[in-house]
């Protein structure tokens, strides 16, 4: 599998410019990256809903929101996160 090239990289404020959370205002850090997938996950964007089993860690059971990858090329890049370097 190819490897996309993604303008955005872990830490970075974005903000969506296109689909169900592109109203302009809202903003979100980027918490992981996929580029053999071409996707992005963002810290509060892209709900899903999951339906969980009974488990161990989880007794009841029951449905989980949470956020998933969304395609990279939605995004715009608001702030760019601070290179870190070995001397810091």
């Amino acid at each position: 599998m190819n490897k996309i090239k993604l303008h955005v990289r872990r830490g970075d404020v974005v903000r969506a410019i296109s689909g169900a959370d592109a109203d302009g205002k809202k903003t979100g850090k980027v918490l992981k990256t996929y580029p053999g997938k071409g996707r992005v996950l963002v810290e509060g964007f892209n709900f899903v809903k999951k339906h969980m089993r009974k488990s161990q860690d989880n007794p009841n059971g029951g449905i989980v929101t949470k956020e998933a990858p969304l395609a990279a090329s939605k995004l715009a890049v608001v702030t760019r996160a601070a290179k870190k370097t070995d001397k810091e």
